[in-house]
């Protein structure tokens, strides 16, 4: 039985430092950007997922 909680732990914890390390590497890069670029960058995503802009 240790060994299913242990193995439960683990299957919880790598998913969550994943998303931590993704999530700041997001918001590390997005804060050096140049806003122009990062502007341009979501306006060409709104457009490719046909969300209206303007």
């Amino acid at each position: 039985m240790t060994a299913l909680v242990q193995t439960a732990a683990k299957s919880t914890v790598l998913p969550f430092v994943a998303a931590m390390v993704l999530g700041l590497g997001i918001v590390t890069i997005a804060g050096h950007v140049q806003a122009s670029a990062l502007h341009d960058a979501a306006h060409d995503v709104r457009h490719a997922t046909g969300f209206p802009c303007h």
